[in-house]
């Protein structure tokens, strides 16, 4: 019997590969585990279309994050906090930075996503590593203002 591995098998291969297995290690293990389907034509044809959508749309997000990354580096992030004899009264952390960016860019980013190794206490301009996804990073520049 020859299947589409759905999943990888250990020690039978990667998914996307058609073996050919015995009819109850097929029938019984992979296909009712849900790891493989059995090999006909239309199901490698909608297999093939799948993996075709599936890298489009890879691409397609690629390339919009890319845009983003652009958008990001060129900008600077302006947050206003309210001064202090010292710098400015409490800090600017990730929230404060992401909420900045959606209001002022448009750009929808988590704040899980912006790498401060310490919350930002003084005013100025400082740079930050914000991660967008797929190994794509951006610098940003954050302008914090008292006022």
């Amino acid at each position: 019997m020859k299947v589409l591995l759905i999943k990888e098998v250990k020690s039978l291969g990667k998914a996307g590969e058609i073996k050919e297995v015995k009819d109850g290690y097929g029938q019984n293990f992979l296909i009712n585990k849900g790891l493989a389907k059995l090999a006909t034509a239309e199901v490698i044809e909608n297999w093939k279309a799948e993996q075709a959508r599936m890298e489009k749309e890879l691409k397609e997000e690629v390339a919009r994050l890319e845009s983003e990354k652009k958008v990001l580096e060129t900008a600077t992030i302006r947050i206003e906090k309210q001064s202090a004899p010292v710098g400015i009264k409490g800090s600017v952390g990730n929230a404060d930075i992401s909420a900045a960016i959606k209001e002022q860019l448009g750009i929808d980013l988590d704040k899980k996503h912006i790498n401060l190794k310490k919350a930002l206490k003084s005013t100025g301009i400082h740079e930050v590593d914000a991660k967008l996804g797929h190994a794509i990073h951006a610098k940003l520049k954050v302008e914090v203002v008292g006022v």
